[in-house]
């Protein structure tokens, strides 16, 4: 989105990941990246109000600041960003003592996805959990508690929830960010989510449109294709995002994927079929389009940064998300100058990068007015998402050996290679809590081939707590669970992805979903607590 090495949107490169490619020479032709234009001019501050890029540090750079003063209505924040709430809440008063109204940015899915607590891990269970429960009154109620965190850190705009139907249960990048896989229920949650989090200021962002969820390949990486009829995609993909618009949903986020059966050439980002005829057209949907991040290879590796950026706008969005990876002024001043020559050349309407512009400053205006309260406020600390990640729990008793965990364990920890959308650095597991409750915990991580012979060698006689995500997606992951089981058969396992195997072990608990709160459930049923 993709972070202080986690990506933008949900779903940008993240920082220190690959330099997007920038195809052909900018349109920007002789106009200087150093700021030749005025920044008086209409033009220019369009150019600017229309981008929400991202930046180094957890002050506000000069940059930055003198930028807004020249039109740039909107900043992303990503975990590079963040050290404490505190932090972040003096950061944005200094942003907005530039501009008052201006839109701050984060993808803050909670679960998985958290840049609010990147270090920690999300004090709130993601979508898959809440899914699992399927209660809209406790969804509404999370993304309530959790709006009013973002605002009380002065965020007033969330590129989430994910409406995504996980259709594809191998889907690389989705997976335990949906709510699941029945339309049905990913729409009533969708909607539950946006009512809860738009009552505490903070706009929302249904994203991947028109759907992500059926699809075996990241949009970090290539263009994923979903190809079924447009039958399929009425009933499932498009049926959580009329679900988010009815809710009054402030934004939408477009997806980088190619749909044949809506535009067989252009994917969705760059589709005025999909964001125009579709989404504005059919739909009648009349609120800001934000973009995925616009560094991912699906669309940079595709057309190139800048012209991807232009062919956006072109087609109907309104706001470009851009900074999980580019940072810097030099990629804001890139950009302003490739919009102003689209413009000047003709590829770009004047007019429809003026009513993009003015869609981001209506929605920067409509959050100024609903979050100022929260922002005063603070935010509680309800306790709302250990009680939600409880709740979600699964748990499965073998017939012998299921008796709780009392003494010092092993947790061996099976990783995967990391999800980009929700990056490397955000801990994960059940070990810390487990630590606290059970000193003397040992642990390792292990992957490959090989990896259960080895957790059963560091292991040595203690009792224990095998903890994957998505095993079912892994067959070394698999087989290591296997090998411990057989040799070990007290063997606790933990699935924190989505629990597609059948349930193995002694204790089988799944979480569904990795966010700290979720292993904080888990280690209070291992020790019996």
């Amino acid at each position: 989105m993709t972070t202080l090495a986690t990506p933008a949107s949900g779903d940008a490169t993240p920082s220190g990941g690959a330099t997007p490619a920038t195809g052909a020479t900018s349109a920007a032709g002789a106009i200087s990246a150093a700021g030749a234009l005025s920044a008086s001019d209409t033009l220019t501050r369009n150019a600017l109000a229309v981008l929400q890029p991202g930046f180094d540090g957890t002050t506000a750079p000069d940059w930055v600041r003198r930028r807004i003063g020249e039109g740039l209505a909107s900043v992303g924040l990503f975990g590079r960003n963040v050290e404490t709430a505190e932090q972040v809440a003096a950061l944005t008063a200094q942003l907005r003592a530039e501009r008052e109204d201006l839109l701050v940015a984060i993808d803050e899915e909670s679960g998985d996805v958290t840049r609010l607590e990147v270090r920690t891990g999300s004090s709130y269970p993601g979508n898959f959990a809440l899914g699992a429960v399927d209660d809209p009154a406790l969804t509404r109620e999370v993304a309530a508690d959790l709006g009013r965190r973002l605002a009380a850190c002065g965020i007033n705009f969330n590129w989430a929830p994910s409406a995504d139907v996980n259709a594809n249960p191998d889907n690389p990048v989705i997976g335990v960010r949906s709510f699941g896989a029945d339309p049905r229920l990913v729409a009533r949650h969708t909607a539950a989510y946006v009512e809860g989090m738009q009552s505490s200021g903070v706009a929302t962002s249904a994203k991947h449109f028109p759907g992500h969820g059926d699809t075996a390949i990241d949009s970090h990486h290539s263009v994923p294709v979903i190809d079924v009829d447009r039958d399929v995609l009425n009933s499932r993909d498009l049926a959580p995002f009329r679900a988010a618009l009815a809710a009054g949903t402030r934004a939408v986020m477009s997806a980088h994927i190619l749909a044949p059966a809506l535009d067989p050439e252009n994917p969705g980002t760059v589709s005025r079929r999909i964001l125009t005829d579709l989404l504005r057209g059919e739909l009648g949907y009349d609120g800001l389009i934000v973009t995925d991040g616009m560094d991912m290879q699906a669309i940079a590796g595709r057309y190139g940064f800048e012209r991807g950026c232009v062919l956006a706008i072109a087609a109907g969005a309104d706001a470009i998300c851009v900074g999980g990876g580019p940072s810097d002024e030099g990629t804001v001043l890139r950009l302003r100058d490739a919009f102003v020559a689209a413009v000047r050349s003709g590829e770009l309407p004047e007019e429809r990068l003026a009513d993009a512009a003015n869609r981001v400053r209506s929605l920067a205006k409509w959050t100024s007015v609903s979050g100022a309260a929260e922002r005063s406020g603070g935010a509680p600390d309800t306790g709302i998402g250990l009680v939600a990640a409880r709740r979600a729990l699964t748990v499965t008793r073998g017939e012998t050996y299921a008796a709780p965990v009392t003494e010092a364990p092993y947790v061996a920890t099976f990783t995967p290679l990391p999800n980009i959308a929700v990056g490397d650095e955000t801990p994960w597991g059940v070990t810390a809590e487990l630590e606290r409750r059970l000193p003397g915990t040992a642990s390792g991580s292990f992957s490959g081939d090989g990896a259960g012979a080895e957790a059963l060698a560091a292991a040595g006689e203690r009792r224990i707590v095998a903890v994957v995500r998505d095993a079912h997606r892994h067959a070394w992951m698999s087989a290591a669970v296997r090998t411990l089981v057989t040799s070990r058969p007290d063997t606790v396992v933990v699935e924190m992805g989505v629990p597609q195997s059948a349930p193995t072990g002694a204790l089988h608990i799944a979480t569904r979903g990795a966010a700290r709160v979720c292993g904080e459930a888990a280690a209070e049923v291992i020790t019996g607590a």
